[in-house]
């Protein structure tokens, strides 16, 4: 008996949480939650602006494989430098390789703030992979690109 073809991303919403048949991983494990995905896309509409369903799901699809696509770069890079976590950087670098060079000033602001907020969650900076913080300095627009690509980090509302 044939199966019917696959969809890009290895299946279809419809299949309520079947394998994938190209991965073997169930499509909730796959995809972000859609709650997730529609409280981001409703930041950025209007109080009275509604979501069909159908685009909450093609955003649900697209944003997975995105981050499925740079993890992926990240994950390659770190294999080969024979290391086993995947850091801020390396995905930023897996970014520029794959051509999102334009993401990379407003991420390095995101990630530079989100560094001295762990630091001072944690009571001070820690001293340990000097690497991971190296080359992080944006340029002066970014700021106000980042304002507008970023969703706020806790206690900065």
């Amino acid at each position: 008996m044939a199966e019917a073809p696959a969809s890009p991303g290895g299946g279809s919403h419809e299949s309520g949480g079947d394998q994938s048949p190209r991965s073997n991983v169930r499509e909730q494990d796959r995809y972000l939650p859609i709650a997730n995905i529609s409280r981001i896309m409703k930041k950025a509409l209007p109080n009275n602006g509604k979501i069909a369903k159908d685009a909450k799901e093609t955003v649900q699809e697209c944003v997975s494989e995105f981050i499925s696509f740079i993890t992926s770069e990240a994950s390659d890079k770190c294999q080969r430098e024979k290391r086993k976590t995947i850091n801020g950087d390396d995905l930023l670098w897996a970014m520029a390789t794959l051509g999102f060079e334009d993401y990379i000033d407003p991420l390095k602001i995101y990630l530079t703030r989100y560094r001295e907020m762990e630091g001072d969650a944690k009571g001070s900076a820690k001293g340990g992979d000097a690497s991971a913080k190296k080359d992080v300095q944006p340029s002066p627009n970014a700021q106000s690109q980042a304002q507008h690509m970023m969703v706020p980090m806790q206690g900065t509302e």
